[in-house]
């Protein structure tokens, strides 16, 4: 299972990511951020990943490539980002972001888009 959502936080556009990333909801995730244009500043939480195929891995180079940040939220994900060299998101004392950020606006989910 895999789900996918743009929100627009305070902190920035912040593409939050659940579940397992593999080659169909790779392909999924990558158009539903290029649907408009790519947002300035993207910042992508995998604090609830628990798997990445190679094609997954792909896409979250192309993030890293187009600007991306990134907010790991356990030991695999860390892995992960250290592995593919991927920035994290740091807080003021130079560790990384974790818990929740205050929503405001909308989010663009896979099926939609919904006005909070």
């Amino acid at each position: 299972m895999f789900r996918a959502e743009i929100r627009w936080l305070t902190a920035g556009p912040t593409l939050k990511m659940k579940g397992e990333i593999h080659r169909r909801w790779a392909e999924q995730a990558r158009a539903l951020i290029t649907k408009d244009a790519i947002p300035a500043g993207l910042i992508v939480d995998l604090s609830e990943v628990s798997y990445v195929d190679s094609a997954g891995e792909r896409l979250l180079k192309w993030l890293a490539d187009i600007g991306a940040i990134f907010v790991a939220g356990d030991v695999y994900t860390l892995n992960i980002c250290d592995r593919l060299h991927l920035s994290l998101l740091q807080s003021s004392r130079n560790a990384p972001v974790s818990g929740q950020i205050r929503l405001e606006g909308r989010s663009t989910h896979l099926g939609g888009t919904h006005d909070r």
